[in-house]
């Protein structure tokens, strides 16, 4: 399953880049910070005008940067987002086995896992180093049931170096693993190391990188404060300021996304798995950003191993109880067959040889029944409904269809496109659009045509890759009024012109 899934995700991934679907915001960004790292470069973003480690910290690049050194090619990144994405099945498996459940069960929870639709979308949206955290969140939860603590610091150690707000992840799993799961040393680990990363990444690390300045995504928060600390307190005392989110059809839509695909196998009993992904789950319903509220964006992808964890428990509970009632069951039924010697000298004068082969054979059907009547209830039927749910909602809910709807809309231009890219031959400073800056980010310098607003500015690039037919909808106008410009600059050529995909060049290349 981890195996199909794998090839599944990056050919979906692959396609949808090769059919420039891709995006500058993230995977150009990522691409270029981790190319220049492997060619020992300070990684810093001209599409963001920040060193990398400043947006989310995230030293996961570096060790990303080593497959850079063996071939520089985006592609690496949607091979370990692929992998990581599927790889998730088999921490959930052993949870699921771990908590007591069957096999059958346990590989419909893998199923469920890889058919969450989080998991398909958020592979076709660029590349997010938090999907590597994904898999990472379940084994640490596995290891610290297992009292495995080697395997659970490194662990955390990965989750940490994905994104800087996993920290928030981390301590509240901290929490959760020391009240509800009792494993006191686990949560103590994961709190003090959770909460010393995010003081140390907020706090420290990334205003350095930021020039003194907080996180980017701090803005996505203006109305509860300019600071983190400020965001904080107003939290606690103000909550007047938040009460008109939480409580929105906004937020029930976007809950009702979250849980529907599980919604049949959550007990309130159990939920207390929730608590490590309430940090995420508020910074998406406080935020001014929408697309922080759906299942196609990233953002979501924290909540989901927690989720996956509370349906583990009501599932093993649910498992118990059908146990115990079976296992009365068989002793009432097993228990009558005593009658039968007892009242059989007083009746055996009544009763034929066939009498006594009915009595017999009528014992046996009632423990062929109660066979069979385990089987259903504890098996086949819960595993079947598990997979056959997640399949509906994976069918309702993926984005699969954009296959054949949006991601072929430029076809026509496709192959003009292709030829243009090939043309872009030196590490030269690069001007296009977002859909195609995925395709030219390894260089220093790269930019979207939104950065740039005079001829002045145009004159820094060495080239110019536009698609006048299917331009970036934020960026149409400001597409034809830089083609206007470079076509009376003196010290630029249109070097390929073809189904109005244009690439100017300068005559100087540095």
């Amino acid at each position: 399953m981890i195996v199909v899934t794998t090839i599944i995700l990056f050919a979906a991934s692959s396609a949808r880049h090769a059919l420039f679907h891709s995006t500058a915001y993230d995977l150009a960004i990522f691409d270029q910070a981790i190319y220049l790292i492997s060619q020992n470069q300070t990684p810093f973003s001209s599409l963001m005008a920040i060193n990398i480690l400043g947006d989310h910290t995230a030293f996961i690049f570096y060790p990303l940067a080593l497959l850079y050194k063996i071939y520089p090619d985006v592609h690496w990144l949607l091979f370990v987002q692929a992998i990581s994405l599927a790889l998730g099945a088999w921490p959930s498996w052993s949870l699921a086995r771990q908590a007591g459940l069957n096999e059958r069960k346990s590989i419909a929870l893998a199923a469920v896992y890889l058919l969450y639709p989080v998991v398909f979308n958020v592979n076709l949206f660029d590349f997010h180093p938090e999907v590597i955290a994904l898999p990472a969140i379940l084994a640490a939860i596995l290891a610290a049931r297992l009292d495995k603590i080697f395997w659970f610091c490194a662990a955390i150690g990965l989750i940490l170096s994905c994104k800087a707000v996993l920290s928030l992840t981390v301590m509240m799993m901290g929490v959760w693993l020391l009240i509800f799961e009792k494993k006191r040393n686990y949560g103590m680990i994961a709190i003090f190391f959770g909460m010393a990363w995010f003081l140390v990444a907020t706090q420290l690390i990334v205003p350095y990188f930021n020039q003194g300045k907080q996180h980017a995504g701090v803005g996505r928060y203006q109305y509860l404060g300019k600071s983190v600390f400020e965001i904080a307190i107003n939290l606690v005392i103000k909550p007047q300021l938040i009460a008109g989110r939480v409580f929105s059809a906004d937020t029930f839509g976007y809950l009702v996304l979250l849980f529907l695909p599980l919604i049949w196998w959550l007990s309130p009993r159990h939920l207390s798995p929730l608590i490590g992904a309430l940090p995420v789950l508020v910074m998406n319903i406080l935020s001014d950003i929408e697309a922080q509220r759906d299942l196609i964006h990233q953002y979501s992808v924290p909540i989901f191993p927690f989720l996956l964890t509370a349906v583990i428990a009501t599932l093993a509970d649910r498992q118990k109880r059908e146990q115990y009632f079976w296992r009365n069951t068989r002793n009432y039924l097993w228990n009558q067959r005593h009658w039968t010697p007892k009242i059989w000298h007083r009746v055996s004068p009544h009763f034929s040889m066939k009498s006594v082969k009915h009595i017999w054979m009528r014992r046996l059907s009632i423990r062929r029944i109660w066979r069979w009547g385990k089987s259903l209830f504890l098996n086949s039927s819960v595993s079947k409904l598990l997979i056959l749910w997640a399949l509906l909602t994976f069918l309702v809910l993926a984005k699969y269809g954009y296959f054949w709807t949006i991601y072929l809309e430029s076809m026509d231009t496709w192959q003009a496109t292709r030829q243009a890219i090939h043309l872009v031959q030196t590490k030269g400073s690069v001007l296009t659009d977002n859909s195609l800056a995925t395709h030219l980010a390894h260089r220093s310098t790269i930019k979207l045509l939104h950065q740039v607003s005079t001829e002045q500015d145009l004159n820094k690039f060495d080239y110019v890759l536009l698609n006048l037919r299917h331009p970036w909808h934020d960026t149409k106008e400001t597409a034809m009024s830089v083609t206007a410009e470079l076509k009376k600059s003196p010290l630029f050529k249109i070097s390929y012109e073809k189904d109005d995909v244009l690439l100017f060049q300068k005559y100087a290349i540095k």
